[in-house]
């Protein structure tokens, strides 16, 4: 088994994306009081601050900062995957090597994480994660969609309600 390793460093910045095993499922947008109530599970057992977030059918992306003294982003992702999951029925396709783990088959093992840089570093995944609902062919505008943290931004006055995003190009050097 390779030996994976993640940068962690306390209270610290994070983007993250985070997928479904089954690519063309709809579970997360179809079962979005569920995944609301476990992050809200898992928040108030682990507390982070939500900045940014977008669910789409079959992943997500967000932006964690976690408490000054904390870098354990791994087990938040675990309880979080582990409440949605419960949630559901028990219908999903699992592969051999699930079912001799007692795993379900809903999320990826694993999730993308990469630690935000700085101001610019910020902004350029905060406009990604965004605008991803465009990217994808979901809706033609941002303000579209509605599970996205942008609506919040709006209101903050940080993002125009009509705002577009970078153009194709450049969103798609961040994947």
């Amino acid at each position: 088994m390779t030996n994976y390793r993640r940068y962690r460093l306390e209270g610290d910045c994070y983007f993250f994306t985070v997928a479904l095993a089954e690519r063309r499922s709809r579970l997360l947008t179809e079962n979005i009081q569920g995944l609301r109530t476990a992050f809200r599970e898992v928040k108030a057992a682990h507390p982070f601050t939500m900045e940014a977030v977008v669910i789409l059918p079959d992943h997500l992306h967000c932006i964690w900062t976690l408490p000054e003294d904390d870098d354990d982003f791994s087990t938040r992702w675990r309880q979080i995957k582990a409440a949605f999951s419960r949630q559901l029925p028990k219908t999903e396709r699992r592969c051999k090597s699930r079912v001799n783990k007692r795993e379900r088959g809903i999320w990826q093992r694993r999730f993308w994480e990469h630690a935000i840089r700085d101001d610019a570093d910020y902004r350029h995944h905060m406009d990604y994660i965004h605008y991803n609902p465009v990217k994808h062919g979901y809706v033609m505008r941002v303000a579209d969609w509605r599970y996205s943290s942008f609506h919040r931004f709006v209101r903050l006055g940080v993002y125009p309600s009509d705002w577009a995003g970078l153009g194709l190009q450049e969103m798609n050097s961040v994947e």
